[in-house]
């Protein structure tokens, strides 16, 4: 069976039932690919380089010729990873009787050309995509472009916004957790776990991904957030959307989001929470850093985080009405708790209402 070239649109329709084989180097793979996508190299990076190089001095016939010396030996390795995917797929509830595979590599040039040959030979069904990863991020970019039904779950520092999201989930309302997406909790606190966040351009495909999944839905709930999430950013576009649509308010009582965030914050070292209070020091102010430090340092966490819980409301108000019809966008919901499930009951029951 030939090998089958496929358009953007329908190469993605396929990867929710077949499998992607990413045929770019392994860095290429690392920084950014497209969400669920195995990394199959052809050639490893010093190979691409040196492939690359002799195709840019001297001639596309001298690269291929390198490049064969390097896709020969590994044929048969390359066959069977892809014999395992599949095999692994099957054990895992995938269509026994399904042999494509989908492949693509940066262009859509020789390289997919290449390992959709091998594959096709060795008897898979070859799918390949036109314009290769290039014409992924293309896609990617226009699904920002798009007008989605986005409420946006507002509230501030310590109102279990987080939870709420996970417990509307659980309600079958549509959700995409940027923080989740991001690896980051969004404040100079959000990163303490120190977990590896993706690159920017990884960032941007996961939430694209989201998105194509959730376009259909009557609504879309997002946490209310900075454009910037740790070391990534919301795309502008998006961002722009985002602080258009509806803000679903969480008013929750100062104390009880205190102690709430006092448990989740409170267990980390001494160390991690003074370097985190001192890369907001210029906007805290000197006087105000010094004391959460001392109060953090002779054991007094909470009065610590009082201070900062502080200083984090006033920027979130800040930010809250700093955008364009600010008094009729903002919805206020008053809770007594910061229980995820009770106050999730009592949004959806105001969301309703105003929606009728």
């Amino acid at each position: 069976m030939p090998v089958t070239p496929l358009n953007i649109a329908t190469f993605l329709d396929l990867a929710q039932t077949c499998p992607i084989f990413d045929v770019r180097s392994p860095a290429e793979y690392q920084h950014a690919h497209i969400p669920g996508a195995y990394s199959l190299p052809l050639f490893t990076d010093e190979e691409r380089k040196i492939v690359g190089t002799a195709y840019k001095q001297e001639s596309k016939q001298k690269a291929i010729k390198f490049g064969l010396d390097f896709f020969g030996p590994k044929m048969v390795k390359m066959v069977e990873e892809a014999e395992q995917v599949m095999e692994s797929r099957k054990k895992n509830g995938a269509a026994p009787d399904s042999n494509r595979i989908l492949v693509h590599c940066w262009r859509g040039g020789m390289r997919s050309a290449g390992v959709a040959w091998l594959l096709d030979l060795y008897g898979f069904n070859v799918v390949t995509l036109v314009g290769g990863y290039k014409t992924y991020r293309h896609w990617v970019l226009q699904q920002f472009e798009k007008n989605y039904p986005l409420n946006i779950l507002g509230g501030y520092t310590g109102s279990g916004k987080t939870a709420l999201l996970q417990q509307l989930e659980k309600k079958k309302e549509a959700i995409i957790d940027l923080e989740a997406l991001a690896l980051h909790k969004g404040s100079a606190f959000g990163g303490l776990d120190r977990i590896a966040q993706p690159s920017q351009e990884m960032f941007e495909n996961l939430l694209a991904t989201e998105l194509k999944k959730k376009e259909a839905a009557h609504a879309i709930w997002l946490e209310d957030e900075s454009q910037r999430i740790g070391l990534v950013n919301i795309p502008i576009v998006f961002f722009n959307q985002m602080r258009q649509q509806p803000v679903f308010f969480i008013d929750a009582p100062f104390e009880k989001r205190l102690n709430h965030i006092v448990k989740e914050y409170g267990k980390y070292e001494k160390e991690k929470l003074i370097n985190a209070i001192m890369r907001i020091r210029k906007r805290l102010g000197g006087l105000e850093t010094k004391t959460a430090i001392n109060h953090l340092v002779e054991d007094n966490v909470k009065e610590c985080f009082r201070m900062l819980l502080t200083y984090y409301d006033k920027l979130y108000t800040k930010g809250l009405h700093n955008r364009e019809q600010a008094e009729e966008l903002v919805r206020l919901i008053p809770v007594t708790t910061i229980d995820a499930r009770q106050n999730t009951l009592h949004l959806l029951n105001c969301y309703q209402k105003q929606d009728t």
